[in-house]
This record gives structure tokens, C-alpha cells and sequence, in this order.
């Protein structure tokens, strides 16, 4: 878990390179399982799943954060990166965010990040993901328990709902511990506003949907 330390220390954004190479991964597996699962030329042709939406071009809105964020972000767009993961809704705070793999500071300067050692989005268990307080995760500050979240991954779109809230201090790892079922962890640096190292995580803690409650 040493990983996580460095996890905490960086968070952050998103672009449209990414979210686009992210959804023609989608419709490149899409078209592989049509193709396997071709009907007979007998049978009527079943309606095509809809493509994911294409993610407006045009810049974030950095609104909320800060000029440092702002400027590494736009920095990080000449960078190359591999297709995210996933990509994180949280239609209350209007966020839609690619998940990128790793919590390196150029990872986290374009999108935000899987944590290593954890499980990837959208598999069983307990995926930690971290994001810049002054960046894209500054909105977590609005969400409230029972706001939803929207993962989409390259096999579909899940939802899953926040379960907990929680404020630790920066060394409380047992917040990625293993969970049952589908667990997202949002990880960011507190308080939000606070000139220097913030001393505090912020922990937003979301079940898939069909595992809430249990």
C-alpha cells in the first residue's frame, strides 16, 4: 500500500483526446460482439446499441479551480496517453471525467486516476480513484450521501450511489480495504480550499446499485 501514499499527494482532470480514444475503444467492442453474435439471414437484425455519447469538444470548465490546476491541465494536453480506463459521471456536480491509469503528477494534471493495487473500474471489489481538490474533485464538496454516480467502461454503463462521506487523516489506508461486490473510493486532499499541503482526505465511498444496501 505504499503506492497509496503517492496516490494522495496528486489529483485531477480530463480532455477530449482521451474521452474519444475511450469511446472508440467502446464501439470497437461493441462491433466485436455483434459481429459474434450476427443473427441468421432469416432473422430480423436486432436494433443496434446506441454509441456513447461523444463528450462536447471545447475546453473544461476550470471555473472552480485553481490557476496553478488550470495551467498544468492546458500543459498536459500536447501529452500522449493510453485510452482511460473508464470515465466517471457525477451528473449533481455536472462532472464527466476520463479515469486514467495511475496517479503520476502528468496523469493527474489531465484526468483523474486509478489507483495502484487496487481493482480497475468497474470490476468486483473496492477501485480507488484520486483527483486534484483544486481541479476536477473540488466539486466532491457538493455531493451528499445518495448522490449517483455513472461509470461507464468500454462493456457498458453502471450506476452506483454514495454510501459515505468521510474525512481521514492522510496515513488512514483502511479506506481501500476490500470491499464485497462493486466499490467506487474517490479519493481527494481537504479541506478544499487551504493554501499549502491540505492535512486531511476526503473520502467519497459509492456501492454499485444492485450491491447498495447490503
Amino acid at each position: 500500500m505504499g503506492i497509496w501514499g503517492a496516490a494522495w499527494l496528486h489529483k485531477t482532470l480530463l480532455q477530449r483526446a482521451s474521452l474519444r480514444a475511450f469511446e472508440e475503444a467502446a464501439l470497437a467492442a461493441k462491433a466485436g460482439a455483434e459481429a459474434r453474435t450476427a443473427p441468421a439471414a432469416s432473422e430480423p437484425a436486432p436494433t443496434a446499441a446506441p454509441p456513447l455519447p461523444i463528450v462536447p469538444d471545447g475546453n473544461a470548465d476550470t471555473s472552480l479551480w485553481s490557476e496553478k490546476r488550470v495551467r498544468d491541465f492546458r500543459q498536459s494536453l500536447a501529452a500522449s496517453f493510453a485510452p482511460p480506463l473508464a470515465v466517471l459521471g457525477i451528473p449533481k456536480i455536472g462532472l464527466r471525467v476520463a479515469i486514467l491509469e495511475g496517479t503520476d503528477d502528468l496523469t493527474l494534471n489531465r484526468g483523474i486516476g486509478h489507483i495502484e493495487g487496487t481493482p480497475r473500474p468497474g470490476e468486483p471489489g473496492n477501485s480507488g480513484v484520486a483527483g486534484h481538490r483544486d481541479g476536477f474533485f473540488r466539486g466532491l464538496k457538493d455531493v451528499r450521501v445518495g448522490d449517483r454516480l455513472d461509470l461507464e467502461t468500454v462493456t457498458g454503463r453502471e450506476e452506483y450511489v454514495i454510501e459515505k462521506i468521510t474525512i481521514v487523516a492522510p496515513d488512514d489506508v483502511s479506506v481501500l480495504d476490500e470491499a464485497p461486490g462493486k466499490v467506487l473510493t474517490l479519493v481527494a486532499c481537504y479541506p478544499f480550499y487551504f493554501v499549502g499541503d491540505a492535512p486531511k482526505r476526503y473520502i467519497v465511498r459509492a456501492k454499485h446499485v444492485e450491491a447498495a444496501g447490503k
